[in-house]
């Protein structure tokens, strides 16, 4: 099995993570929807070091780091160039043109590992991973500034074994922006009007009943759960001295193996913690 899938028993269950180091044009070149001060690189070199090092180090997962390129400021945020479910990696058609050439690499990366390739050739669609939000029963997908209805169509064809429902995404660049999943029926998300209309699309949309965990704060809902045979429920949130309301109520999990991280210089790039990484279960010998 490959990628954060195989239904919900085997949910959060990853072997490998793809990464890939910041380049320095991230700091004034990288695509961002409002300005703001400027990323300190050293800093966020060393956040970024640090989320590299728990993967690898702490939950001892294999990680392939590509290099970073220059030429793409926004190349650290591989989440949005591949949708990987089970076997089958869908390489995704960004929204922003400036970063289409940032699914080269990670073709590269997810074919030496043997996964089915799909590629969203498809002029007319669009398809950002930040978008995608998989529960292990299904995914949702924001329709948002950098993801389109075509976009969504493509992933409900390559993973014909999963429900696909759309949620429109207004204020946010993306539905991963505010929400993600805690654990293999817990959704995080945020407190904003948006998070919560969206939340309310999701549970419409969907047959199943999912518990909820909300935060004050919609980019503290942007965490990683990943299940890990030798460590069990693990979980990397935002860490206490960025948010520290969101990180009292992730402390109440107490069946979790918390990981704050701090992530303060990529978000103001509209870095969160799901974008740096691309998490796969591989099981099969490559």
């Amino acid at each position: 099995m490959a990628g954060l899938g195989g239904g919900p028993a085997a949910f959060g269950r990853c072997t490998h993570a793809v990464v890939r180091a910041l380049p320095e044009s991230l700091c004034r070149q990288a695509l961002r929807r409002a300005a703001g001060p400027e990323v300190d690189y050293a800093r966020a070199e060393r956040e970024h070091q640090l989320y590299v090092g728990v993967l690898r180090g702490k939950l001892g997962l294999q990680v392939l780091e590509l290099p970073a390129d220059e030429s793409l400021p926004d190349c650290a945020f591989v989440e949005d160039m591949a949708v990987v479910c089970e076997e089958t990696a869908l390489l995704t058609r960004p929204g922003a043109p400036s970063r289409r050439k940032e699914v080269e690499a990670m073709k590269r990366v997810l074919e030496s590992l043997n996964l089915n390739i799909v590629e969203m050739v498809d002029e007319n669609a669009t398809l950002d991973g930040g978008d995608v939000l998989f529960t292990g029963r299904e995914f949702f997908v924001g329709l948002s500034r950098r993801t389109n209805q075509r976009g969504a169509e493509i992933l409900a064809d390559t993973f014909k074994d999963y429900a696909v429902s759309t949620v429109p995404v207004h204020d946010s660049l993306h539905l991963k922006s505010f929400c993600s999943m805690a654990g293999p029926n817990l959704i995080a998300i945020g407190s904003s009007e948006a998070a919560q209309k969206a939340l309310k699309t999701m549970q419409q949309m969907s047959d199943h009943r999912y518990d909820k965990l909300t935060v004050p704060d919609d980019a503290a809902a942007n965490c990683i759960y990943l299940n890990i045979p030798s460590k069990g429920h693990v979980l990397l949130h935002r860490a206490p001295e960025e948010y520290p309301e969101s990180a009292k109520v992730f402390e109440k999990l107490k069946d979790h193996m918390l990981i704050p991280i701090a992530n303060t210089e990529l978000e103001k790039v509209d870095g969160s913690l799901t974008c740096c990484s691309v998490l796969i279960n591989k099981t099969a010998v490559l």
